[in-house]
C-alpha cells in the first residue's frame, strides 16, 4: 500500500471511519519525497534511536524504520489504532505509544524505549501545539537532533537573526540550546487536507555548551522574555516594567555598562548581547 498515495489513502481511512480532526491539526502527507528527505535529512542509522510525534498513518514512520534502529511513535488520536496496526503490521522496529506527549516524562521514554541508541526526534509536528512540544523536546535535554516540519512561519522564528522581524524570545531559547538549520520547504498541496500555509523541515542540533556564559541562566530568560514582551518599547523601559526587582536606574546603567545605546530596543541584541546584560545587572 502506498500511504502517500490519496486515493489510497482515502480508501485505507474510509475503511476504518476515519475523519479529520482540525483540533487536532491533522494533515496528512500525499507526497512520497516527503517522508523520505525528512527521513534522509534526520541522519539515521541502526544505532539511531528515533522518537516521533503524531505518525498519522505511519507513512515517515516507515522511512524511518527502514533506517533506523528503533522507532517509538506518539500518538494522541486513539482513532488511528486500528489504521496504524495495518500500515506498520511489518515494521518489527517501530512501536505506537498512544497518548499525549506533553504530558509523558520524555528522558524516561528515551532510557525505556530507546536505551543504547543515540536519541533524536525526527517527526511531522501537529500546528497547533509546535512551540509547546518544540519547548518540551528541546528542555528534555536528551535528544542528539531534532528533525522536524513546521509552519514556515514557525521556521522562519526559529533560525532567525537578531534584529530582524522574526526574531523574538522563541528564537533566543531554541538558539541557546540547539544550532537550527532550515533544511527545505513543502507546498501546501502536499497534504490531505491541505493546508493554507507552506510548511518547512527544519533541523535543530543540541549545542554541548550555549553560546554564551551567564551565571544565571534564570535572570538570562527573565531578560529576554521582558525584552520581547514590549518589543516595542526601549530596552530600558522594557526591562523596568518586566524585571521588578531591578531599578530602571540600575538596569539603564547596565546597559551602557555593555556599550549600547540608551535607546536600543530588545530585538536588536543577540545572545551574546543578552548576555552581557544578564550579567552587567546580576553584579
Amino acid at each position: 500500500m502506498n500511504l502517500t498515495n490519496p486515493a489510497e489513502l482515502k480508501e485505507l481511512l474510509g475503511r476504518h471511519g476515519f475523519r479529520f480532526s482540525r483540533a487536532m491539526g491533522q494533515n496528512f502527507l500525499i507526497a512520497g519525497w516527503v517522508p523520505e528527505r525528512i527521513a534522509d535529512e534526520a541522519g539515521l542509522d541502526e544505532r539511531t534511536g528515533v522518537l516521533e510525534v503524531g505518525p498519522g498513518v505511519g507513512c515517515l514512520t516507515r522511512e524511518l524504520s527502514r533506517r533506523a534502529g528503533r522507532v517509538v511513535s506518539v500518538e494522541l488520536d486513539e482513532r488511528l489504532r486500528p489504521v496504524l496496526a495495518e500500515t506498520l503490521a511489518d515494521r518489527e522496529n517501530a512501536e505506537i505509544v498512544f497518548g499525549d506527549v506533553l504530558k509523558l516524562d520524555l528522558s524516561a521514554l528515551v532510557r525505556e524505549r530507546l536505551g543504547g541508541l543515540r536519541p533524536v526526534v525526527c517527526a511531522n509536528l501537529p500546528y497547533n501545539v509546535t512551540s509547546p512540544l518544540l519547548t518540551a523536546l528541546i528542555e528534555a535535554g536528551c535528544f542528539d537532533t531534532i528533525t522536524v516540519m513546521v509552519q514556515r512561519e514557525v521556521a522562519k522564528r526559529l533560525c532567525a537573526r537578531a534584529d530582524t522581524a522574526d526574531y523574538g524570545a522563541f528564537t533566543v531559547f531554541t538558539q541557546w540550546h540547539t544550532e537550527p538549520e532550515m533544511l527545505f520547504d513543502v507546498p501546501p498541496g502536499c497534504f490531505l487536507p491541505a493546508p493554507k500555509v507552506t510548511s518547512s523541515v527544519v533541523r535543530l542540533r543540541a549545542r554541548e555548551t550555549p553560546p554564551a556564559a551567564v551565571r544565571d541562566e534564570a535572570l538570562f530568560f527573565a531578560v529576554v522574555r521582558a525584552a520581547f514582551n514590549q518589543r516595542r518599547k526601549t530596552l530600558v523601559n522594557a526591562l523596568a516594567a518586566g524585571l521588578p526587582g531591578h531599578p530602571k536606574d540600575a538596569i539603564a546603567a547596565a546597559i551602557r555598562q555593555c556599550g549600547f545605546d540608551a535607546r536600543i530596543r530588545g530585538e536588536a541584541l543577540d545572545i551574546r548581547g543578552f548576555a552581557a546584560i544578564t550579567e552587567a545587572l546580576a553584579e
